[in-house]
């Protein structure tokens, strides 16, 4: 294998392993939806409690977001291609394990393994095709996994369904992990001798006090929130947040220590001083907390409380990744004009058509009609798809072409953080909702339909503070980042 692909003559396999790139790109992305629709499967087929529901998808999203920082540099000391390939294998071994498991015990614990194992592959997909590619060919190469993203938001839930409702073999929910299997092997096997072989500077070092106390502030603060509702929120779960906030701080002050004394830092202590940066990953936070645990919501709502199949379930979803998928195409078109007004629209069209669904599903009797649901999350889809592209370029446009790299990266660990913390919220309202309706002796029915419309709230009030934020960013900047960040899936 070649050492890197030069502007004067790019290594002829590029296409080839850009193929690579977008299969394992798109099965770790695809994961990410698929998901959503057999939770109420796994609940009953291994008699889950809410709070392990929960950690189904938080497990993921919050390992993922822990791994990117961590892992990206990793992939800076020992080359991307090697990270790569060996992120793709922990995948397919951890969705080996998922598709195994006997307990929800084991199968949170195999989410988080394949948490960490997508955070392994996700920064080295980008850096690997930027280098393969010359200048004048990245644009079409780019193109192609924001295409890959909007593909696997679409095929995720469908997918999902058809998997379910097949019941293979008589394995239930299982084969929606086991089909990475086959893929990943035959990724790995075909990216060994197709994917160029970048070397990598073991010079460089990583910083692991900072990966600790960023990783343990993170856990010690989204922990309680998703377990303190079992407990009856004892005084342990409110100190555990005051210590995860401390353990912030001080990751905080480390990330300054290591930056006055010139060695390299988890997080560039220059983006945590910029205040239109943090103010940027806060609105980032806020805008991805919303998405992962509202399908969470819809699709307990959906097959608990109306007896939807996962298929079913998965088809009334699909419009919201269909939405995400027209709004790639849109937003390509307008590249980085009207960044502000495309943020603030976005608001607009998540509030309106979260909002207007909040009303379907409080206004329903002893059934629900999941067409009625097409318009409201098709608009909905089609914001979220124009407010994260026009969201990552307005706070990446404001940092230096040498610390784009850094920024994308702290940017995607920002967006999943927020979605570990928007299930744990949104979850604490819906469970603990549904748990006082059950006690009411209310049908499951009116149960589910009250606590998911409830649940919604929380994304009306987070997408229309979204919208407000939106006129507080700064006008156009000079500087530009090197190149655009990885696609973000819509987590439907």
């Amino acid at each position: 294998m070649s050492a890197t692909a030069s502007e004067a003559s790019p290594d002829q396999r590029r296409w080839l392993s850009l193929a690579i790139l977008l299969i394992a790109n798109f099965m770790n992305l695809i994961d990410v939806t698929i998901v959503n629709v057999a939770l109420p499967s796994m609940r009953d087929s291994l008699g889950a409690t809410d709070n392990q529901i929960e950690w189904v998808v938080a497990a993921y999203v919050l390992a993922f977001a822990l791994g990117l920082l961590p892992f990206g540099r990793l992939g800076d000391i020992v080359g991307r291609t090697r990270m790569f390939l060996l992120g793709v294998s922990a995948f397919t071994v951890a969705s080996a394990l998922c598709g195994m498991s006997s307990s929800i015990e084991m199968l949170i614990g195999a989410r988080v393994l394949q948490g960490l194992a997508g955070a392994m592959m996700t920064p080295q997909v980008l850096a690997i095709a930027t280098v393969t590619f010359p200048p004048h060919e990245r644009g079409q190469a780019f193109s192609l996994f924001g295409l890959s993203a909007g593909l696997a938001s679409v095929c995720g839930p469908i997918l999902g369904g058809l998997l379910i409702d097949a019941n293979l073999f008589g394995l239930d929910w299982q084969p929606i992990f086991l089909v990475n299997v086959p893929i990943g092997i035959a990724a790995v096997i075909a990216g060994w001798f197709l994917i160029p072989n970048l070397p990598g500077h073991p010079e460089l070092k990583n910083d692991f006090v900072g990966i600790g106390l960023f990783g343990l502030g993170i856990v010690a603060v989204v922990f309680p929130i998703v377990e303190g509702r079992a407990y009856g929120w004892p005084l342990w779960a409110f100190g555990m947040i005051g210590a995860g906030l401390a353990l912030l701080i001080a990751f905080f002050a480390w990330q300054g220590r290591r930056a006055r004394a010139g060695e390299p830092q988890l997080l560039n202590y220059d983006l945590l001083r910029s205040r239109e940066f943090m103010f940027g990953a806060f609105v980032v936070t806020v805008f991805a907390s919303g998405i992962p645990g509202m399908f969470m919501v819809i699709s307990l709502l959906l097959q608990s409380g109306f007896g939807f199949s996962p298929l079913q379930s998965g088809l009334t979803n699909t419009p919201f990744s269909v939405g995400v998928l027209i709004a790639s195409f849109i937003a390509g078109r307008f590249g980085a004009r009207y960044l502000r007004g495309r943020l603030a629209a976005a608001g607009g069209l998540l509030t309106f058509g979260i909002g207007w669904l909040h009303f379907i599903i409080a206004g329903v009797g002893q059934s629900i009609d999941g067409m009625s649901f097409l318009l409201p999350l098709l608009i909905a889809g089609i914001g979220l798809g124009l407010g994260f592209s026009s969201l990552f370029q307005l706070v990446l446009r404001s940092v230096p072409p040498r610390d784009a790299g850094a920024g994308s990266g702290a940017l995607q660990a920002f967006q999943q953080v927020g979605g570990a913390l928007g299930v744990a919220l949104i979850g604490e309202i819906f469970f603990t909702h549904l748990s006082g309706a059950f006690a009411t002796g209310a049908t499951p029915q009116s149960a589910f339909a009250e606590s998911a419309a409830l649940a919604l709230w929380y994304q009306v009030i987070s997408f229309g503070l979204v919208l407000v934020l939106a006129f507080f960013f700064k006008g156009p900047g000079k500087q530009q980042p090197a190149h655009p960040p990885v696609p973000v899936p819509a987590e439907a």
